[in-house]
């Protein structure tokens, strides 16, 4: 891949609607995007490397180990909806609309990123915000 291609491809992670979060095993934070940083208030380099659960408390640890596992064990990806765990992080609902939202829903994708020998050493976390959806669905708008 040329220099020229890899800094698109950065350049769109950076600028995805959507979270992307890349842990290892140890749950440390290895890549957080734009959208984290937007809707976090804190900068990719202030939770690099440190551990999602002392940096965000509010993660349900137990819940979230159990389901982070199977992706690294069974190296297969798995998914929560707003429904099962209304969200990972909690961040504060942005939008004008469905400004009545306590919090931004979200929906989650867990993605297992294999090494070379085909070892699943990481997980990518994407965050979809769902709020307009939840809250349709909960009669709110």
């Amino acid at each position: 891949m040329e220099i020229r291609e890899f800094h698109w491809l950065m350049n769109i992670i950076q600028n995805l609607d959507v979270g992307l979060v890349i842990l290892d095993t140890d749950y440390r934070i290895r890549v957080w995007n734009g959208f984290m940083e937007s809707h976090s208030g804190r900068l990719t380099h202030e939770v690099q490397g440190g551990s999602l659960f002392e940096l965000f408390p509010e993660v349900d640890r137990k819940w979230f180990e159990r389901k982070a596992n199977m992706v690294f064990k069974l190296n297969n990806r798995a998914f929560s909806t707003w429904e099962q765990k209304p969200y990972l992080l909690r961040f504060s609902n942005y939008r004008p609309i469905t400004g009545a939202a306590p919090h931004m829903y979200q929906n989650l994708t867990l993605v297992p990123l294999a090494d070379f020998d085909g070892e699943v050493t990481h997980i990518a976390i994407m965050i979809y915000d769902v709020t307009d959806e939840a809250m349709l669905a909960c009669g709110k708008q």
